[in-house]
């Protein structure tokens, strides 16, 4: 099945597809598959981020895409031409890497120049390009700066520039953020989001950093085993996770184990091995009798007086609080488990204390019921 939205790029008036990954395996050795059965259209101007832990496929998937690795099996479309065997330099991608990789003998200017003189640009128009290329990243002036002069983080924009200053079809980006600091990272997540947002160029983005993924994308591809769990958008993936993998990847969860007593009107009725209830939203194939992870997020947990008269409600012994300034973790015994995790207001919260015993609640669509074994 192919990975797309319900408006897939090939349906009638829906987004238009500029690359398509058709039945891609990769193997490295002949034996073990890296990526797997591989079918995934991008769409034109969105930004698409493959997430996935160390060894997912996401970054393989990236450089058969750049070109730099061929598939095993299988074929890569971009604008329905086959790419699949063509060399990185005619793709016409653009390529931001997470060493920024410029080049320390030249100025930045003649580091974003590069790119047009390769394609045999003229002069008056290169400097034109990369007037408007420094401009763009906000960095008019450093044009005869070199790289050892200037920030990481001003490094990171000169690096984005030169991947967009031949004006590509598609960029490419893999892990460009990880070697900032967290501070410079989250600002530059912006940055690029808004670059984006005003150029409208397609950009397949790569990282195993979870909340780059929620704030900068249009839809992200959570990749395990070669395979992609999931694709859509970064508020679905968060709040509907179709796989345990993908709940527990994504984000904090509270895991909570027991078997399928029934299924109703969208809810499962889950028991846990102590006898407790749980009622969740049912994920997908998910069947009556089978086992279970019943998904719960921290935040989505009401505690104290606050839990009222919710569908779910338990009580739970406080044993840890600790200060988050925009809000305090409660580490709780609760359903069976030591380290179930509250993320409560700071306000109001005093009596909330190790050792006390407290009402906790939540509605039923606030957990996602899924098949252990996903």
């Amino acid at each position: 099945m192919r990975e797309a939205p319900t408006d897939s790029p090939v349906s009638s008036g829906g987004p238009e597809c500029i690359v398509r990954f058709d039945k891609v395996d990769k193997s490295y050795d002949g034996r073990l598959l890296v990526v797997q059965g591989l079918d995934l259209d991008i769409l034109r101007g969105e930004f698409l981020t493959l997430l996935g832990p160390s060894g997912s496929g996401k970054t393989t998937t990236l450089m058969m895409l750049a070109g730099f690795e061929a598939p095993t099996r299988g074929s890569i479309l971009l604008e329905g031409a086959d790419i699949t065997r063509t060399p990185p330099h005619r793709r016409g991608l653009g390529m931001v890497f997470q060493n920024y990789a410029l080049f320390p003998h030249m100025t930045v200017a003649e580091n974003l120049a590069f790119p047009l003189e390769v394609r045999r640009v003229g002069r008056a128009e290169t400097e034109a390009a990369v007037a408007r290329a420094l401009d763009m990243v906000r960095l008019t002036g450093y044009g005869e700066r070199r790289p050892i002069q200037l920030s990481g983080g001003q490094q990171q924009r000169v690096a984005l520039a030169r991947a967009l200053v031949f004006e590509p079809k598609l960029v490419l980006m893999d892990e460009p953020l990880g070697a900032l600091d967290k501070q410079l990272r989250e600002h530059m997540q912006y940055e690029i989001k808004h670059i984006h947002e005003r150029l409208g160029v397609t950009v397949v983005y790569v990282t195993h950093d979870q909340g780059e993924a929620l704030t900068m994308s249009d839809r992200v591809a959570v990749f395990n085993d070669g395979r992609i769990q999931q694709i859509d958008a970064p508020r679905t993936i968060y709040e509907h996770p179709d796989t345990a993998f993908v709940a527990q990847f994504i984000g904090e969860n509270n895991r909570i184990e027991g078997k399928v007593a029934m299924i109703s009107e969208g809810l499962a009725e889950v028991v846990l091995a102590d006898g407790a209830r749980v009622v969740a939203e049912a994920g997908p194939g998910l069947e009556t009798g089978a086992d279970a992870l019943v998904s719960l997020r921290p935040e989505r947990i009401a505690v104290g007086e606050a839990a009222g008269s919710a569908r779910n409600r338990h009580e739970g012994t406080i044993s840890e609080v600790i200060y988050h300034g925009d809000h305090l973790r409660l580490r709780i015994a609760a359903l069976g488990r030591d380290d179930f995790v509250v993320k409560a207001p700071v306000v109001g919260a005093e009596h909330l204390r190790p050792g006390a015993t407290v009402p906790l609640g939540w509605r039923p669509n606030d957990g996602r019921a899924l098949p252990l074994d996903g």
